[in-house]
């Protein structure tokens, strides 16, 4: 099964960005994140878009 949400650390190291940067990319909504439990988890397909939309 394909992975469907990353955490704030692996998206960081994805893209190599600063939690701070990561952050604002989900206020603004560039990047899509959901909440379970405790946890912030970003929608890998969020960040496919985010890459494919600057290449």
């Amino acid at each position: 099964m394909e992975q469907l949400t990353t955490s704030v650390n692996a998206t960081m190291r994805a893209l190599g960005l600063g939690r701070t940067t990561v952050n604002a990319m989900i206020s603004d909504g560039r990047l899509e994140s959901v909440k379970l439990g405790g946890r912030r988890l970003v929608k890998v397909e969020s960040i496919r878009r985010l890459i494919d939309d600057k290449a």
